[in-house]
């Protein structure tokens, strides 16, 4: 095929004006010869038979007819929650990585990705990544290190644990996750190790949503069947930057070109906004006021499912507490339902939210008019920014079940529809321990660990920590209060050994004993689910080099051998640190990692796998057509897709006799459905097994004013600002769709895209307030302040303030230089106990490396760090850190500097202690710890949710 270049007029005009060469005169001709394939056609998918042996133009030599041959290897991206298909792109010459692309055969992303995939490719290649185990010399955070070896690092760590296990102090080993990847791994480490060392960075992320989908049907997130539905309520950006959003995305835009509507509330005029065509900026934390409007009319006018809301909701069991007098028909129920929300008017909607009345009713008819094929979500947002933020999940559900479009063509599933669960080899039996500083009494329905209050905790001398694990986990920068976390980090007396298992460099490695390279995405082994549609589906996230090799007939035993330098990854790191903290077998541990094909023999990595994948329903018979193993199988593909669909499963039809005076059916002792809709049904995992509007689970655990969805006023409410002083809501949880929480700054082509978070204000403010964009700002919190640049726009709700938390990374001149793209260079000093001020010294700069592009850097901000100068604020029922803020602004002071921080952790103290007074501890009914049906991670034995382990009577 011939090339011959042709101007356009534009470039033709400027040619003849001397601007521009002749251009024609500089380009070779040449006739390329068609690329040897079965899949020629480079504007789509490589064909999958022939991903060994792809060839495709070389970018920069296309002209000279050069081609590149490479293997395409499937894995998974790494980078959010999402868990996208990637397919490397292996170089068969040098066995290198030359780029990602998507992979087509992952049923969830469907061979698309957003920027953060094909992004891995910086991240492998980051000049200033870590390569080998490294050992801290001198003190904890004084940046001095040495590289040691893999065995040493084995040793040194099993005979800690392996101490602290026999001195019965099983409590202090503590597994801490930042970025989860793999379903059922760690936990089934633990459990075999005895401990309960589980703790992960939920209660920062996503706590309260899960607790209010949990109360509602047992199952705490939601999986919209977006691509089928007719109205689409989000709250957030689910567009660009929400949960499993290039999966969501992608079939929310479907919708929206098949003709569904769409309604978003978010303060900021985002993406999605923009999208929208109902944008619905309500002021922060009066969510749950305006859904509970929409709920309203929907019941007054008689536009509700009442076949579901008759069989599927527990309003006899409200009827029978709150109105016992009335007679027990659905009539009666709906007429007292009415009553009880009244008062959440349109207008009253309004005036809390700002949303008008009008609008409010429009969406309530949207959503009633497309019945089951409503889809809603929210996730962080306002669930996590705002006191009683549960509820804002709690009363978006409630259209979800009032529309009947819970489990439904088009509506909201269940996520545990859509999880795939493996059954692994020799799992372990549950612990037998409670960690307190993970699940303290005071927080008895806290939805995951109460992890960002460990500072707080080691403090008060709650307990202290042998051996502690941070995975790909920063919470000196992500959480809130991040110099509390110093001060605890530095003191060996709280913290014993310290090992960070991080891809790259970052501010809690800092203060680690050890910092150990793990892999990216394509340098690891997990498996992968997640509920990104109506279906079920695994992907396998594979170590990419390690499959190259294989496939050139040259197998290695532990990855870090194919992988760069010595990087590893956490599967086989286990394997090898169970073994060695129990070598002969005594301590009952090294029987949970035999081979369960080799008997008596440590397990590979390769064993445990084939062993998951001949158990997963259709894919032995998909792999024995291609007369393969399962696991070359998934080798190959990279994902399977077990179900195409999952709608109703509450309907299923089980066996057993229903219970005296009750709807529910048991068998052999134990409650396995519901009588509903003229059958036994499997239902809902929930006390009742149907959808509880009514939780007596929040009654008997002392909130019973929450007894039904409801609104509570934030912790940033209108009535507290005084607008006169400079007060302001600051709603600081929003993501940047190109950024990664903290593993961005090692990505060039992402901090390129995105490189600084000035504080949004809306025109009027400024204005008002005497600002314009990039003048200075002080902006202060309950412990200190932050010093950032102003920037007035009109895509953000009046008398709001923004601020991304994805930027302001920083490092310290002892610390090892990293994350160059990315990360301001500061001092931190302590000018008295518990008073903390940083400084920037330089921004971003170019610099010379093996990487020319760090001599091409045109950016100097890399944003300000806000989120240390927060302080925490537990909600009292689901334990969800409040990320919202009150703030106080004033022009910045005439020392004040660009990225200024100060923060009094003394003060951060007294406001831990105020949020803890908000509390109603356990125990509960029977001396309970927390409910026994509600989810908790690592679930101990039964007899551990008692107070008094005598009193275990679920477990007889």
């Amino acid at each position: 095929m011939s090339h011959f270049f042709k101007p356009s007029w534009i470039e033709a005009t400027a040619e003849s004006l001397g601007i521009l060469p002749k251009l024609a005169e500089k380009q070779p001709q040449h006739d390329l010869k068609p690329i040897e394939s079965e899949s020629p056609d480079l504007s789509n998918f490589p064909a999958y038979e022939d991903w060994d042996d792809w060839a495709e133009y070389e970018a920069k030599g296309w002209a000279d007819g050069k081609t590149r041959k490479y293997s395409l290897v499937p894995t998974v991206c790494f980078n959010c929650e999402a868990g996208c298909g990637l397919l490397a792109y292996m170089d068969k010459e040098t066995g290198e990585v030359r780029k990602f692309e998507g992979n087509p055969h992952h049923p969830g992303s469907r061979g698309r990705n957003c920027a953060k995939g094909p992004a891995t490719i910086n991240q492998i290649n980051d000049t200033d990544r870590i390569l080998h185990p490294l050992k801290r010399k001198g003190e904890r955070g004084d940046g001095q290190w040495e590289r040691i070896g893999w065995d040493q690092v084995l040793d040194e760590i099993a005979a800690e644990i392996r101490k602290t296990i026999q001195d019965e102090r099983k409590d202090e080993v503590v597994y801490h996750v930042g970025r989860p990847g793999h379903e059922g791994y760690i936990e089934r480490v633990l459990n075999a190790w005895g401990v309960d060392g589980h703790n992960s960075h939920t209660n920062i992320c996503s706590a309260g949503a899960r607790l209010g989908y949990a109360i509602w049907h047992g199952a705490d997130r939601p999986a919209p069947d977006y691509a089928n539905a007719k109205f689409i309520l989000l709250i957030s950006s689910h567009l660009e930057a929400g949960h499993y959003f290039n999966p969501h995305a992608q079939r929310i835009i479907e919708a929206k070109n098949e003709g569904a509507k769409v309604a978003v509330m978010d303060i900021r005029l985002s993406n999605t906004a923009s999208r929208a065509d109902y944008w619905m900026p309500t002021r922060p934390g009066t969510e749950a006021a305006v859904l509970l409007a929409v709920a309203k009319v929907m019941l007054d006018d008689g536009i509700y499912n009442k076949t579901f809301l008759k069989e599927w909701t527990n309003w006899q069991d409200w009827l029978k507490a709150d109105h016992p007098d009335v007679e027990p028909t659905f009539e009666q129920f709906i007429e007292k339902l009415r009553e009880h929300y009244a008062e959440y008017t349109p207008e009253f909607a309004e005036a809390e939210s700002g949303v008008p009345a009008q609008t409010v009713v429009e969406v309530a008819r949207r959503i009633g008019a497309a019945g089951p094929q409503f889809a809603a979500h929210v996730w962080r947002s306002a669930a996590s920014g705002n006191l009683g933020g549960w509820q804002v999940s709690r009363c978006l559900h409630f259209l979800n079940v009032l529309s009947g479009s819970v489990g439904t063509f088009g509506g909201t599933l269940p996520n545990s529809w859509g999880k795939f669960h493996p059954s692994v080899p020799n799992p372990a039996p549950p612990h037998k321990t409670w960690n307190e500083l993970h699940f303290p009494d005071e927080y008895p329905l806290s939805h995951y660990e109460m992890s960002f209050l460990l500072p707080h905790f080691l403090k008060e001398g709650r307990g202290k920590l042998s051996v502690y694990f941070t995975r790909v986990f920063n919470p000196v920068w992500t959480y809130p209060d991040g110099f509390s976390w110093i001060e605890a980090l530095r003191e060996s007396k709280w913290i014993g050994l310290h090992a960070a298992l991080t891809p790259t460099w970052n501010e809690t490695a800092f203060f680690a004993d050890y910092v150990l390279p793990v892999g990216h995405a394509s340098e690891r082994h997990d498996l992968v689910s997640y509920e990104t549609h109506s279906g079920l589906w695994i992907g396998f996230r594979q170590p990419v080099h390690r499959e190259f090799r294989r496939r050139q007939g040259k197998p290695v035993t532990f990855t870090y051998e194919a992988n760069p330098g010595e990087v590893w990854e956490e599967d086989e790191f286990w394997i090898e640190l169970s073994w060695r903290i129990d070598p002969d077998g005594s301590l009952g541990i090294r029987k949970y990692f035999e081979s369960p094909y080799r008997p008596g023999e440590k397990m590979a990595i390769d064993e445990y796998y084939q062993y998951i994948f001949e158990r997963v329903p259709g894919l032995p018979e998909a792999a024995k057509q291609e007369s393969i193993s399962e696991l070359e199988y998934m080798q190959r593909h990279g994902a399977f897709e077990v179900e195409r669909d999952n709608y109703k499963r509450y309907l299923a039809e089980v066996s057993g006799r229903k219970s005296a005076g009750s709807e529910l059916v048991k068998k052999d002792g134990k409650v396995v459905g519901v009588e509903a809709e003229s059958a036994k049904r499997v239902g809902f995992p929930t006390p009742s097994r149907k959808q509880e509007i009514y939780s007596k689970t929040m009654v008997d655990w002392k909130w019973p004013e929450y007894a039904l969805p409801a609104y509570i006023k934030s912790h940033v409410h209108e009535e507290d600002m005084d607008r006169n002083a400079g007060d302001f809501p600051l709603v600081p949880t929003y993501r940047l769709p190109t950024l990664i929480h903290s593993r961005s700054a090692n990505a060039k082509w992402l901090m390129e895209i995105a490189n600084r978070n000035p504080l949004w204000m809306h025109t009027s403010d400024a204005q008002r307030l005497g600002y314009k964009t990039g003048d200075l700002t002080r902006v202060n919190t309950e412990i200190g302040y932050f010093v950032v640049r102003v920037w007035a726009t009109e895509a953000v709700r009046p008398g709001t303030l923004a601020c991304s938390h994805h930027l302001g990374r920083w490092r310290r001149p002892q610390d090892p230089l990293a994350n160059r793209w990315g990360t301001n260079l500061v001092d931190i000093n302590e000018e008295a106990p518990g008073q903390w001020r940083m400084r920037k010294k330089e921004g971003v700069k170019t610099t010379q490396s093996n990487d020319p592009d760090t001599s091409r850097i045109f950016w100097e901000d890399a944003g300000v760090h806000q989120n240390i100068t927060f302080p925490v604020h537990p909600d009292p029922q689901s334990g969800m850190h409040c990320w919202h803020q009150k703030v106080r602004l004033e022009k910045a002071q005439p020392d004040d500097q660009y990225g200024d921080v100060f923060v009094d952790t003394n003060k951060s103290m007294e406001v831990y202690r105020k949020w803890l007074e908000k509390t109603r501890p356990a125990p509960g009914p029977d001396n309970l710890r927390r409910p026994l049906w509600l989810k908790r991670p690592l679930k101990p034995e039964t007899s551990l949710f008692y107070l008094d382990p005598k009193q275990d009577k679920a477990g007889k």
